[in-house]
This record gives C-alpha cells, sequence and structure tokens, in this order.
C-alpha cells in the first residue's frame, strides 16, 4: 500500500457512521451482511447510508456483490490487513513489540 492509498482509506474512515459501518462489516466477517442488515444495525436512513457505502468502497475498503434482490456488503479483508500493514511496517524501530491494548489484555487474561 502506498501513502496516497493509506490517505484515502483514512480519509474514508474519519467520519462517526462510516467508521461504524466498516467496524460492523469486519465483525460480520467474511459473510459480510446485505445492505438492509446494515441499515438496520446503524439505524441510518438509506440514502445517508448508500453516501457512506460510496466512500468506503472508492476507497477499496469494502465490496459488494448482488445476491438476487439483495446486495450484500463485505469487508476487504486484504486492503483492511495492507493498510494495518503500512501503519505499522516500522512499528517500534523493528523491535518485537506488541500495541498496549494487546498487553493489557494479555495481563488480565493471566491474572
Amino acid at each position: 500500500m502506498d501513502a496516497a492509498t493509506t490517505v484515502t482509506a483514512l480519509k474514508a474512515l474519519a467520519h462517526d457512521s462510516r467508521l461504524a459501518a466498516y467496524r460492523t462489516l469486519v465483525q460480520a466477517g467474511p459473510a459480510g451482511l446485505a445492505v438492509g442488515e446494515l441499515r438496520d444495525a446503524l439505524g441510518l436512513p438509506p440514502a445517508t447510508l448508500t453516501a457512506h457505502l460510496n466512500v468506503l468502497r472508492a476507497a477499496g475498503l469494502i465490496q459488494d456483490e448482488r445476491e438476487g434482490r439483495v446486495i450484500r456488503l463485505r469487508t476487504d479483508f486484504a486492503q483492511m490487513n495492507a493498510l494495518l500493514g503500512y501503519l505499522t511496517e516500522n512499528c517500534c524501530g523493528g523491535e518485537p513489540c506488541a500495541p498496549a491494548a494487546c498487553s493489557a489484555s494479555t495481563r488480565e487474561i493471566s491474572a
């Protein structure tokens, strides 16, 4: 992933409704969700959701597939992993490390 693609993805996620939609689709996993299911989960008007989905699609973060009369939305996990990889590729100057959230979770589980 390059800097321009990263900036586009981060801009797409820099809105509370788009971030909520994206996180909901990530949580849904590879099966994704029908547009109506996502709309119900977020409580957004159809036109508003469509506008947000168009931004996420343009950034390459989600994909959709028509299944009869239903449009199924899925996270592009390869793109998500590329974004995370780009953001963390030089983490800790090449030394092994873990995000603080991971370290805290590990301590809580082992305690």
